[in-house]
């Protein structure tokens, strides 16, 4: 069955539509969704097949999976990390929301969750009202990454939710249209060994 097209209001998101995408996801039903950069592919972090069955889509191993934890806010990402300096909770605290993902050491409990051996998780706070009113409903964060086209030839990322519809109906359950989506993915800042470290240049200018 081919997945629900959900034209969502990118500033005012409509609470029954919102109620929708949510009893999806608590099925174990794969989401595609519009962020502060690209389109993300996401899912319930805690359940497993429907991580697998990102991982088959993106054409990787669940055990060598680099995924995202889309938060709310920072409030409880202490589960998934091991404790990390003052310094850098203060650098992400002053850019999140925000297109960042930082990278940070696992917690235990990522790789039972994973079912891989995962030493580091990536957070993102999208600043985006679409993605905080899904994450506010739903009480816990989405494990994500971003869509790239489905031909193999071009290294880019769709931008109409209708192409990402067209692309990926078959793949998914439900596609959030939010809007045209960006170009540019997040800025990755590695602070794995307690420096803050920008290992790739995307959307947005880090203050520290």
């Amino acid at each position: 069955m081919a997945a629900l097209y959900l034209e969502i209001h990118p500033d005012n998101p409509e609470g029954r539509k919102i109620q929708q995408v949510i009893d999806i996801i608590k099925k174990g039903g794969l989401v595609i969704y519009p962020t502060d950069t690209l389109y993300g592919l996401g899912c319930d972090i805690t359940n497993n097949k429907a991580v697998e069955r990102i991982c088959k889509i993106k054409g990787i191993k669940p055990e060598k999976a680099n995924f995202s934890f889309i938060c709310l806010d920072l409030s409880n990402i202490s589960e998934f990390t091991k404790p990390f300096s003052n310094t850098i909770y203060k650098v992400m605290k002053k850019n999140l929301p925000g297109p960042f993902t930082f990278i940070l050491n696992a917690s235990n409990k990522v790789p039972k969750m994973l079912k891989n051996k995962k030493k580091t998780v990536g957070i993102r706070v999208p600043n985006s009202p679409i993605v905080q009113t899904l994450l506010e409903e739903l009480g816990s964060p989405i494990m994500s990454t971003s869509i790239k086209k489905t031909d193999e030839e071009y290294e880019l990322y769709p931008t109409d939710p209708q192409d990402i519809y067209d692309m990926y109906k078959n793949l998914v359950d439900v596609v959030i249209a939010g809007g045209v989506g960006g170009l540019e993915p997040s800025t990755v800042v590695d602070c794995t060994d307690g420096e803050i470290e920008i290992v790739r240049q995307g959307l947005g200018e880090l203050i520290d």
